[in-house]
């Protein structure tokens, strides 16, 4: 089983629920602190935090859409234990965008999405890499998506345009920043049991499924572990790496 230092903190963004969630879970029983940022609702940090206590979890409310607020989220987070170790960008959103929807919407959900997906992801590494290159290193993964290689539907052009820039954002990363300690990682995952991805439950859905060749989503646990395993310092040789978790529905 993998183990964290109980000095090693992690921000998780995206971690009231799915994979945020699950991540910050596997990383705090490996021992790990956890800073998880939300957008309205704390949900599964709460309970993170009266279990393992507050000294190993902070929730820290951030809508990470709003321009500033990754390096505020950054900032506040370093009140657990004075430094962050690892990150993990996880938050992330995907409104459905006909094209033929009113010039004004789709400019409206275009911004919300590259502001989310991309720019915020952005602005946390580089206060990670400034951090990391001052405390000798650190480990970064990006939750991509299989959208970032195979493309999306119609309505999602702008999910998968923003899920393929962080791809080539965390490949940049590990080029360029390897040589100081500073390791980067994606993980480009297919369905997975989470709320964001509860359209492919629904009645009349059920093709959306059909196309995974394992007959499932994947348990948001089976990302988390992945997060884990990168953070751990175990494979850092994997690093600019992209790992698809998708149950065979697109192999590369």
């Amino acid at each position: 089983m993998i183990q964290f230092n109980n000095d090693q903190t992690i921000l998780v963004t995206g971690a009231s629920r799915g994979i945020g969630g699950a991540t910050a879970r596997i990383l705090l029983e490996a021992g790990a602190n956890v800073v998880g940022s939300y957008n309205r609702n704390p949900g599964v940090l709460s309970e993170l935090e009266a279990q393992f206590g507050k000294k190993r979890v902070l929730p820290v409310q951030a809508d990470l859409g709003v321009r500033g607020s990754a390096r505020e989220l950054w900032r506040k987070g370093k009140s657990l234990s004075g430094r962050i170790d690892g990150l993990v960008n996880n938050a992330g959103i995907m409104p459905e965008t006909s094209l033929k929807v009113a010039d004004g919407d789709w400019y409206r959900d275009w911004d919300a999405t590259m502001a989310v997906n991309v720019q915020a992801v952005a602005d946390l590494c580089r206060e990670a890499i400034r951090e990391f290159e001052t405390n000798g290193g650190g480990r970064i993964v990006t939750i991509a998506s299989r959208a970032s290689f195979r493309g999306d539907g119609p309505d999602y052009l702008h999910y998968a345009a923003s899920k393929g820039a962080v791809v080539s954002l965390m490949r940049s990363i590990a080029r360029g920043f390897a040589s100081k300690g500073i390791l980067a990682f994606t993980i480009a995952p297919g369905w997975v049991k989470t709320d964001m991805a509860s359209v492919a439950f629904e009645p009349g859905n059920e093709w959306m499924l059909k196309e995974v060749p394992i007959g499932d989503a994947a348990p948001p646990e089976n990302i988390g572990n992945m997060v884990a395993f990168f953070l751990s310092g175990l494979i850092d040789h994997a690093t600019g790496c992209a790992i698809d978790i998708n149950g065979a529905s697109y192999v590369r």
